[in-house]
């Protein structure tokens, strides 16, 4: 079975961290390497276990960490050609470390196998990915989305976990203090999922069989995790999907994505 935490999310810093009996990675590498070697003790584990690093695109808040990490480690670094692109201008070590792929590919690691999808995001290209463990345990993650498209709905459909953006509420957003370019930005179809929207793509995963949601990178100026929270929850209940769990990533500490202790309440 596959164990994952959210190490820590949101535009101060994203990284994931996914075990499967022996096999250990990351998905992004944020905020700084510090950072990451202490969220991964908080969890038991080190970096130094961790067999690769996937990356789903080039924005510092998902790569922050990488080139210190991969100077101090050879950590292999899977990320899609035009994110490696954008990064070796500036990076020297993990050009080292890297394992350029296309926009859709297939790995294995150790018992997980990963999948990568495309996801509309103003960056050069961004990806989610289902993950797959040799017992057919699967996590879907999909974040940083302007919009639900349907090879998101598909890649995702039947993940027993999910983690999903919740981004902001769009009243906070508009009528908040972000200059009018930024909203626009986050507001676009290649800027972030709104609650609502959200809330609209965990209902349709419920019903294709997700138990477990994880609402990740919140707003800090323009979402609260109540917020995010009670949008989905409503929207689950309503649906029928009162017993499927629901739970915040924290932008500051590890949170379990994958064992729910309570369905249906945020612990």
């Amino acid at each position: 079975m596959i164990t994952a935490y959210t190490l820590f999310s949101g535009s101060g810093g994203n990284c994931i961290y996914v075990k499967d009996g022996k096999t250990e990675i990351l998905i992004d590498a944020g905020k700084s390497a510090l950072s990451v070697e202490k969220s991964l003790a908080s969890v038991a584990t080190s970096t130094e276990n961790i067999s690769a690093i996937f990356v789903t695109h080039e924005h510092s808040d998902h790569i922050s960490a990488l080139e210190v990490i991969s100077k101090k480690y050879q950590i292999p670094i899977h990320i899609t050609s035009p994110s490696l692109d954008f990064i070796s201008r500036s990076s020297k070590y993990i050009q080292k470390n890297a394992v350029e792929h296309c926009v859709k590919y297939e790995q294995s690691i150790g018992s997980l196998h990963l999948s990568s999808f495309a996801i509309p995001h103003d960056s050069v290209q961004n990806v989610g990915y289902r993950i797959t463990s040799d017992d057919g345990d699967t996590l879907g993650i999909a974040t940083d989305m302007g919009h639900v498209t349907s090879e998101i709905k598909e890649s995702l459909f039947g993940c027993r976990n999910v983690i999903v953006e919740s981004n902001h509420d769009r009243d906070m957003l508009i009528y908040g203090r972000y200059p009018d370019f930024l909203k626009s930005r986050i507001l676009s179809e290649n800027g972030h999922l709104s609650n609502e929207d959200c809330a609209s793509l965990v209902c349709a995963l419920a019903n294709a069989g997700t138990i477990n949601f994880t609402l990740a990178h919140l707003s800090r100026e323009n979402n609260t995790p109540e917020a995010a929270f009670f949008a989905s929850r409503n929207a689950l209940d309503k649906c029928g999907f009162n017993n499927v769990y629901l739970g915040i990533a924290s932008p500051t500490c590890a949170v379990m994505v994958t064992d729910p202790i309570s369905c249906g309440k945020v612990i």
